[in-house]
């Protein structure tokens, strides 16, 4: 027994001593905070920008529509056509869209994700029977050995088509903004505009919770107690804290009187000068995005802006150094895919004539060229955009 108890003492001694512990594993760090940007992937940029943001979602849908309802015309060297296969199918390219909400689509992910997709089904006298715009972030560019796309490939929940593009003439046309760090897909205005939508993003949260959470107070309750003492009971203090929880917090309260009683007394507090620079902040940013988007702030109704005299000014840039680029460099490229089809060298561009934001320019460029007595017709019609009469091409 002696031996056996000093055995056990022994073992005891060498055996080392564990000891466990639930947060032994987790080591804690202190340190400066970090800013928690949006992930710039499409998904991210689209829900956080244009979903919940108001001044992305305005930005793309005043660009989106003024773009869609640019009236287009039709024409080769010699004419103007009021009719023809080409304007039969932009006028109705698909059982479930119009030309308007086709192009819509068009221009809305060119300035969602940078790129554009539209494919041509079946073909009927020398053109496609109908034409579909594919959503971009499910579409997926197939590189050659030479570095041109030689493929696209578009997946939905798990199913891949592909879009062989290396033999005949592309059943897939793609439309892309510049990148220049990217030789296959470009760079949406989300990109340059996703710092300001976070900042814009992060100021409205802190407004609801102004609103819902009281996360400032509006003024202050001072205490002074008949005995000269400066601090409540518990009691008093717990009291005080429930009523005003449950009486005077939320937007169901608001406005609502407060009766002060027993030495109490309201101190009200106005915003501090860094709360009235973080409105501020809040504007900028909203400049910020439509300064990416091309869209003069002016136009959104963000207060503080003053760069163009009037609105009708501010209109008139914004047709002329935004909508007016991007429909031209889309209708150009549509048209030269669509014309690959058959044997005719079309052009579809934006009838300038028709654009109401554009009239007095038109008319002004008008009267100078009908004044211009050294220009021949045929000269004058070519300054005006209009293709050379029948008479002069002979």
């Amino acid at each position: 027994m002696i031996l056996d108890f000093f055995r056990q003492t022994s073992a005891e001694a060498i055996t080392p001593e564990a000891k466990a512990s639930a947060a032994g594993p987790v080591m804690a760090w202190h340190g400066v905070g970090r800013v928690a940007w949006t992930p710039r992937d499409t998904a991210s940029l689209t829900r956080n920008a244009f979903s919940g943001n108001p001044v992305g979602f305005r930005c793309v849908k005043m660009i989106a529509e003024a773009a869609a309802a640019l009236p287009l015309v039709l024409q080769d060297r010699t004419q103007r056509y009021s009719e023809h296969p080409l304007i039969s199918l932009l006028r109705r390219p698909n059982p479930a869209q119009g030309r308007a909400e086709l192009l819509e689509a068009l221009y809305g992910q060119i300035l969602l994700t940078g790129n554009g997709y539209v494919e041509a089904v079946g073909q009927e006298a020398g053109f496609p029977v109908e034409l579909h715009i594919l959503r971009s972030d499910r579409m997926s560019v197939i590189p050659g050995a030479d570095g041109w796309p030689m493929g696209y490939e578009y997946n939905v929940s798990g199913r891949k088509h592909r879009f062989d593009v290396s033999q005949g003439h592309p059943s897939v046309c793609h439309l892309k903004s510049f990148h220049p760090q990217d030789d296959h897909y470009g760079l949406s205005p989300l990109q340059s505009a996703a710092q300001a939508v976070d900042v814009h993003n992060s100021a409205s949260k802190w407004s609801k919770a102004l609103l819902d959470n009281a996360a400032r107070p509006s003024g202050a309750i001072v205490y002074r107690g008949t005995d000269g003492q400066g601090s409540l009971s518990s009691d008093q203090y717990d009291r005080l804290v429930s009523e005003m929880e449950s009486h005077h917090q939320g937007a169901r309260n608001a406005g609502r009187p407060m009766l002060l009683e027993g030495g109490l007394d309201w101190k009200p507090m106005g915003f501090s000068p860094s709360d009235m620079e973080f409105q501020k902040t809040k504007e900028n940013a909203a400049r910020e995005i439509a300064l990416a988007f091309g869209v003069p702030p002016m136009l959104l109704g963000v207060p503080g802006d003053a760069t163009y005299a009037n609105y009708q000014e501010a209109n008139r840039a914004f047709y002329r150094l935004t909508i007016l680029p991007l429909a031209a460099r889309v209708s150009a490229t549509l048209s030269d895919w669509l014309s690959g089809f058959s044997v005719d060298a079309l052009e579809l561009s934006p009838d300038l004539d028709q654009v109401p934001a554009l009239a007095a320019e038109r008319d002004a460029q008008w009267n100078r060229v009908v004044a211009a007595d050294f220009l021949t017709r045929a000269e004058k019609r070519t300054i005006l955009g209009l293709p050379t009469e029948a008479e002069d091409a002979e």
